[in-house]
């Protein structure tokens, strides 16, 4: 196993800049996500990192050495692609074996090696199938047991469950985390799904144009996000923005949103009172009712959305709508005035002219 380093890591095609001043550092045995959306440079630092491509400009180190130019075959990975990229006219066993043929090893050692893979995905009755005759997740684990039974220095796998169902994407999520924690193999895992990226990954980078945002463990992406962009790509439903004004008065300084009123420390208006700012509520994070010692304002009920455990309701507050989690038994009717609210220390305030995270708490 090995960790990575991506060093200023930077990519064009042509005058198109796709990845910008990437830094990261993968320690050995993790499971690293990159998460963004489509276009954001997530694939290309996998492709590069794998030899796909070569960097315009910085170094990627595996296990410490340099491999910023080294060839695929000289870098000891193995990737998993979307598409699974199996043999269409070798069976699952002679699929697998593939992966042990181009690394050189001796055939006394293929069949053990094989045999450990099979039992560990589970796919010991598919081994005399050819690809066309599997499900998308079956063909998911060939593609994986193929990449596994190297015994690789670094598994990269991007957007592995994408080309599956629903129902089967979250019961993958679980087989591969497990996966990953009984092989132990440095995991660089690309997505655009959060809920892939927060339920399997130790850290995540969320990237967005090119770069990254915040490389962090999912509990601080989600409770402590760096800036705006952080906040409204993960968490579902996604933050709300509000656009906040400043106000000072004989009873000291406060934010105003909407109808939510944010009274404001002495040290938080030092740090507010010259910026053009935006506030940040979590849905989950709003309450019907008012808490003791919490921000609160009077809102209508615009439009409901039950999902069965839960229901999503939007509020407007004045001319801001809001969206809100609550029970459905505590759901009220569309039209209903209300009172909503949340503790101050659930609030986030943005800069609203370049996203930055300006105050987490009031």
């Amino acid at each position: 196993m090995a960790s990575v380093i991506y060093e200023d890591i930077e990519k064009a095609f042509g005058q198109t800049k796709v990845v910008q001043g990437v830094s990261l550092e993968i320690r050995d045995h993790e499971f690293v996500a990159l998460l963004g959306p489509s276009g954001c440079g997530k694939t290309t630092c996998l492709r590069m990192l794998a030899g796909l491509e070569e960097p315009t400009a910085g170094r990627i180190l595996l296990d410490g050495k340099d491999v910023t130019y080294s060839p695929p075959r000289e870098r000891d990975i193995a990737m998993v692609f979307q598409n699974y990229a199996l043999y269409p006219h070798m069976t699952v066993r002679e699929n697998i074996r593939m992966g042990l043929k181009y690394r050189g090893v001796a055939k006394a050692e293929t069949g053990p090696r094989i045999d450990e893979a099979v039992k560990l995905l589970d796919i010991g009755h598919l081994l005399d199938r050819k690809p066309a005759e599997l499900s998308g997740g079956q063909r998911q684990r060939v593609a994986l047991g193929r990449a596994i039974v190297r015994r690789p220095k670094a598994l990269l796998m991007d957007e592995p469950l994408s080309n599956l169902d629903a129902a089967l994407r979250a019961k993958m999520r679980v087989d591969l985390k497990m996966l990953q924690s009984r092989v132990n193999t440095t995991t660089l895992y690309v997505t655009h799904d959060q809920r892939e990226a927060m339920t399997m990954a130790d850290r995540i980078a969320v990237m967005s144009e090119g770069r990254v945002m915040q490389f962090d463990t999912p509990d601080r992406i989600f409770g402590a996000p760096a800036n705006r962009f952080v906040a409204q790509f993960v968490g579902s439903p996604g933050v709300n923005i509000l656009p906040a004004s400043f106000r000072s008065s004989s009873q000291g300084a406060s934010l105003v949103a909407g109808s939510l009123v944010l009274p404001l420390s002495s040290g938080a208006q030092q740090v507010l009172s010259s910026s053009k700012l935006e506030v940040g509520i979590r849905p989950n994070f709003l309450r019907l009712g008012a808490l003791p010692d919490g921000v609160s304002g009077k809102g209508k009920i615009v439009a409901t959305e039950p999902f069965g455990t839960e229901t999503n309701l939007h509020v407007a507050l004045n001319d801001q709508v809001v969206v809100m989690v609550v029970e459905p038994r505590l759901a009220p009717r569309v039209g209903e005035e209300v009172t909503v609210s949340c503790a101050a220390n659930d609030i986030y305030v943005f800069d609203a002219g370049d996203g930055r995270l300006l105050s987490h708490g009031l």
